[in-house]
Order: C-alpha cells, then sequence, then structure tokens
C-alpha cells in the first residue's frame, strides 16, 4: 500500500517523456504531483497533439536486446524500477526486428491514461512562462529540447551559463498501400527477431549502382530549409544526422549507414545484390504507416517528395507526415547539475539523448524528488549500470575529472563506453576456448550486462527499496 503524504505537492513542467516517468515515479513513491503541460494551449514546431509523452520523431525505442546492447540493457533496468514509459511501450509494440517499436498513438494515450487515472497526479494544462514561483519548493523542470522561450531565457539567466544547441530532424511516414511490393520485400536484417516482430519486419527498397549515385546527386543538389541567423551555428547531433548531410560526407556514406545492403536478400530477383537498401519500420499497430529509417531530413517538403519517389518501390508513395527539422537545446548538465540533478532537471535537455535515455533520467529525477519530499535522500545508481552510467555522463559522476566546456559536452546515447570496465574481462568460452575478435566483444558486454542487472537489482534492494520503507 502507498503510503500517502500530506506535504506539498512536487511540480513537475514538462510531460514528455521524461516528465510523465517523473511523475509516475512520484505518485507511486506517494507523494502528490502537479504535472504542467503548455499543449494545447501554446503548441511546438513539432507537437502535433495534446497527448502526454507524444513521440514527435522516430517511433523506436531501439534495440531491446539486454544482454549485448546498452539500450536494450537500460530498459531492462527500467522495467526493473517499475517504469510506466516501458509498462507502455511493451503494450503497444509494433514488429520492428530486433527493436521495441511502438504504435505512437496507443503509446502516448497509455501513458496519458495512466497519469489521468493516479489519485496522487494532477495535470495542469498551462504555460509556465518563466521560472518557478518561490512556493514551490520541490520541482523538476522536463520541457525537453523544445522548452518555450520565455522558459528558456529564465534557465538561461538562472544558471549564467550559455545554452548548447543542436538540430534535430524528423523522417517521412509513408502509407504502405502506397508501396509497390512487387519491387520491395519484407525482411528484417539477417532475418532477426526482434520483440513482437516475426523477422521479416521492415520494407526494403533495392537500389543499383546507378541508382544509387543519381539519388545521392539529387539529395544533394535538392532545395533545403534556410537557416534563420540565430542558428546558422547550431551544430548537429552525430546520431541523427539528416540525410542529406551525411551524403556531403561522401557518396558512400549511406551505403554504410541507413542504406546498407548487408543481411538481406531480395526474393524478387535473389541472384542480383543491391548497392544500397532503403528500410522502412511499421509506425503504427494497424501496420499501415511505416517510417524511413534514417531518413531524417531538411529538404524543403517539394524536394523531399521528388526525391523519395524516386527509390524503387516509392514511385508513387504517399506520405502521411513529410521529414522536417527543429532545433533541441540542452544544458552544460556537467557544469550545472549535482549527483541529485540539481539544478532539477530530467530528459533530453540534461544533454541525454534518445528516448529512453529522456525517460530514464526523467525516473531518476523522479525518485530523487521524491526522497527529498520524505526528508531523506537517495544514493545514486550505481556507474556500472546503464541508468548510473548515464547519470555519469551527464554529471560527470563518477568521473574524477572532467572538461565540461560547451565545446566537449555533447548528446549521448546510453553505450557501453560509458561503463567502468570490467575487475577481469572474459578471455574464455563455456568450453576454455580462447576468445578472440568479435567473441571476445560480444563476451564482453555480455559481461557488463550481467554485472549491470546485478547491481541494479542490489541498488533497487538496498537503497530504493529501503527510502520507500522509511517514508
Amino acid at each position: 500500500m502507498i503510503n500517502i503524504s500530506q506535504s506539498t505537492p512536487i511540480h513537475i513542467i514538462g510531460a514528455g517523456l521524461a516528465g510523465s516517468e517523473a511523475a509516475w515515479q512520484i505518485a507511486n513513491a506517494g507523494q502528490r504531483v502537479v504535472l504542467h503541460e503548455m499543449r494545447p494551449v501554446r503548441m511546438t514546431e513539432a507537437h502535433r497533439t495534446d497527448g502526454l509523452a507524444e513521440l514527435v520523431c522516430s517511433n523506436s525505442f531501439r534495440s531491446d536486446d539486454a544482454a549485448n546492447n546498452a539500450v536494450g540493457l537500460l530498459h531492462a533496468e527500467m522495467r526493473r524500477l517499475g517504469s510506466l514509459v516501458m509498462r507502455a511501450a511493451d503494450a503497444n509494440q509494433v514488429p520492428a526486428g530486433g527493436a521495441l517499436a511502438v504504435d505512437r498513438d496507443g503509446f502516448s494515450a497509455a501513458v496519458t491514461k495512466a497519469l489521468t487515472e493516479h489519485p496522487l497526479i494532477e495535470i495542469s494544462r498551462d504555460e509556465v512562462a518563466g521560472l518557478p514561483p518561490a512556493d514551490w519548493d520541490n520541482v523538476i523542470i522536463a520541457t525537453g529540447p523544445l522548452t518555450s522561450a520565455p522558459l528558456a531565457e529564465a534557465i538561461h539567466e538562472l544558471s549564467g551559463e550559455d545554452a548548447l544547441a543542436f538540430f534535430d530532424a524528423i523522417a517521412p511516414i509513408v502509407h504502405k498501400d502506397s508501396i509497390d511490393m512487387s519491387v520491395a520485400w519484407f525482411q528484417s536484417r539477417y532475418d532477426k527477431v526482434g520483440p513482437g516482430g516475426t523477422g521479416a519486419d521492415y520494407i526494403n527498397c533495392p537500389m543499383t549502382e546507378a541508382q544509387y549515385h543519381g539519388f545521392i546527386e539529387a539529395l544533394l543538389e535538392g532545395d533545403k530549409i534556410d537557416f534563420k541567423e540565430w542558428e546558422t551555428n547550431t551544430p548537429y547531433f552525430d546520431g541523427c544526422l539528416p540525410i542529406e548531410v551525411m551524403a556531403e560526407r561522401g557518396h558512400e556514406t549511406l551505403r554504410f549507414g541507413p542504406m546498407k545492403p548487408v543481411g538481406l536478400t531480395n526474393p524478387n530477383d535473389p541472384q542480383v545484390k543491391a548497392y544500397a537498401i532503403v528500410q522502412l519500420r511499421q509506425d503504427n499497430k494497424l501496420g499501415t504507416l511505416y517510417n524511413m529509417v534514417g531518413f531524417q531530413t531538411k529538404l524543403k517538403h517539394g524536394a523531399q517528395t521528388r526525391i523519395f519517389r524516386s527509390i524503387p518501390g516509392l514511385e508513387n508513395a504517399e506520405f502521411a507526415r513529410l521529414g522536417g527539422l527543429h532545433r533541441n537545446t540542452f544544458l552544460n548538465s556537467p557544469k550545472l547539475l549535482d549527483a541529485q540533478l540539481r539544478l532539477r532537471f530530467a530528459g533530453q535537455m540534461t544533454g541525454c539523448e534518445g528516448y529512453v535515455e529522456s525517460a530514464s533520467i526523467g525516473l531518476i529525477a523522479g525518485l530523487y524528488a521524491a526522497a527529498e519530499a520524505r526528508g531523506t535522500q537517495l544514493a545514486p545508481p550505481p556507474a556500472t549500470t546503464a541508468l548510473g552510467a548515464l547519470l555519469g555522463h551527464i554529471t560527470g559522476g563518477h568521473l574524477e575529472t572532467i572538461d565540461a566546456g560547451p565545446r566537449s559536452f555533447q548528446p549521448m546515447n546510453v553505450n557501453f563506453g560509458l561503463f567502468p570496465p570490467l575487475a577481469q574481462a572474459p578471455t574464455k568460452d563455456a568450453d576454455g576456448k580462447r576468445l578472440r575478435g568479435t567473441d571476445k566483444t560480444v563476451a564482453k558486454k555480455q559481461a557488463m550486462s550481467a554485472r549491470a542487472l546485478s547491481d541494479m537489482d542490489s541498488w533497487i534492494a538496498d537503497n530504493v527499496k529501503k527510502v520507500a520503507d522509511a517514508a
């Protein structure tokens, strides 16, 4: 049974993935929450609905492989911590090979319903246009990369630090029934079966060498969105580069990125190996919409329609949404935030990148805020866990020194490079054979994942549950 506190509520500004997850964690810890969301009173450049935790870019939460992938490991840790975001994602998954992808409308509806029905959560549809009032003594700011201008300016004045920013681009979404399946085919790379999938979850459109190079030239020559003067020096995040920016880095760049032809065989012409392949991933539970994987873009809409219809199989494509571009803002977090994320911020604006990463920082911020409201303090998760490693990147928590200047601190997806090394990396397999090359790398990742889950379970038992029981 939840021990309900009668103290003043904790205020959360922003009901994206991070804010929604923070509200859920706080309320389940018995603390009252007021969750402020400015939509639909004031919309952003990227959002289309008033739903909480609306996904504005991809519908993929990326790999769900907890044994071999750092983001899959983060999924598993969040599930252990009772994550609402993961619960809603699992309930609304669509086939996506080895990834966890969701029906974006169903996902948002599930989060909205859970938060609206929770007796300790009040949802306030209003814009917080400046710093929180003085009588809000426990606040989490989780307004994300599309923070409204008045609040962003107030944060800038409070922090005394220049904000860092990058552009984030949105990929187009295509109506499935407009794709020519006599040219395209269903297959996951290497026939990999993922959550809710069959091993044939992506639509693949093949290109010959001539078609590929013609496509690259069209990308380079296509009309692009003009930048405003204040945007011209904003860097891109390398994990979400517009496709035409990737093309500018060399004609072959896309063949080693989102258009790589490996692990796929065209059943329509199995003797001919494609020079490049465009993949589309299911975007809704009905399977009527597919998004173009890795095709985030800043091309103008007319150029997008013309160029993307040159892809074999997409000659008659009808677009439910064309690609777009928006400016994301994030804090110089290692200089501004302590290990408890105070000033208390959460989500993508702290310098993590990705849906799951943002939600996980909302989760830990919520646990911190709930503990503080109870007059206690929660120890940070171990640096050996995915959550702890990501938190360490944001705050510099487990690093002895960090150069956190504006040029060095950049948004980061969770990855094994953020984890402390193993005390002893595996050198032999179960049969005693010496590990080499890829096998050695796989064994190392699996050992780090096993260590992480063990340490997460211990942290939950020794810290999260004890703090909750002491309430």
